[in-house]
């Protein structure tokens, strides 16, 4: 597969990495609806990970609904890149949501909240665009 990164400095439990890569290749088209994912043994052995670690990321995708699992055929994509990319906007829309509503209870006003939240996406777009940089030259 090749194109999964798992950094181990990052403090986000590995499998959660995997489901989020997965998530991001579907998005971007690597991975597209229809398309195997590769067996848990051969995606263990190819990161070097436990293949427990595999298969509790591949069963978190199946409970998203983005992947289903044939018994002696593997795990398939069963959404397409819209779809993905439309559960991420409703997640990111859900926990602005509940920033906005704290921002509001200490009395930050919505310009400010706007300001910040717009500095906060040029940062974490910046830092993408390093991490893929970074993962294409590779």
């Amino acid at each position: 597969m090749g194109l999964i990164a798992i950094d181990y400095r990052d403090r986000k439990l590995i499998y959660e990495q995997l489901v989020d890569n997965i998530k991001e290749l579907v998005v971007r088209g690597d991975l597209k609806k229809d398309e195997y994912l590769p067996s848990v043994r051969s995606l263990a052995k190819e990161l070097g990970i436990n293949p427990n670690t595999i298969q509790k990321a591949y069963s978190e995708l199946e409970r998203q609904g983005i992947i289903a699992t044939m018994q002696g055929r593997g795990s398939m994509i069963v959404k397409d890149r819209r779809d993905v990319a439309g559960d991420g906007l409703n997640e990111i829309r859900g926990a602005m949501a509940a920033l906005a509503a704290r921002a509001a209870s200490l009395g930050v006003g919505s310009e400010d909240f706007l300001h910040a939240a717009a500095e906060c996406y040029r940062e974490a777009a910046a830092h993408s665009e390093e991490g893929e940089e970074k993962h294409a030259a590779n």
